[in-house]
């Protein structure tokens, strides 16, 4: 952040222990210790509010992607079963336009209901051999 070298920081000690005085400079020293802590975590704070930040708007945008291709999804979905819709539609159109065109095939009875069907006799059954 600063370039201070050790000569520099020497001096300036020199120059506190001048002007402060001997008496009040640990104290001085402490107080500038606390604020520098305390200035430090508030750099960091900020920095990291500044990185959360940035992630939220990463995830915001990311977020608006998704519903945006879950959307495009859902409409070609939605426009592909109107089209399947719409053919079947035309294919049960046809084929009743078919059926009314074809007459009507005649109805057959099945041969039990026929009174004058002749029955075959059944055959008798053959019997098994033991070993």
């Amino acid at each position: 952040m600063f370039d201070i070298g050790f000569s520099e920081l020497v001096l300036i000690g020199l120059v506190a222990l001048i002007v402060i005085g001997p008496e009040r400079l640990p104290r001085v020293a402490r107080t500038i210790g606390h604020l520098a802590g305390r200035l430090q975590r508030y750099v960091a704070d900020v920095k990291s509010d500044i990185n959360r930040e940035m992630e939220l708007d990463e995830l915001r945008k990311m977020r608006e992607s998704v519903q945006q291709t879950a959307t495009n999804i859902e409409t070609s979905v939605q426009s592909e079963l109107s089209n399947a819709e719409t053919e079947l539609n035309r294919a049960v159109e046809s084929s009743a336009a078919e059926s009314a065109a074809t007459p009507p095939a005649p109805e057959t009875r099945p041969a039990e209901a026929d009174p004058t069907a002749v029955a075959e006799p059944e055959k008798p059954a053959l019997p098994q051999k033991t070993a």
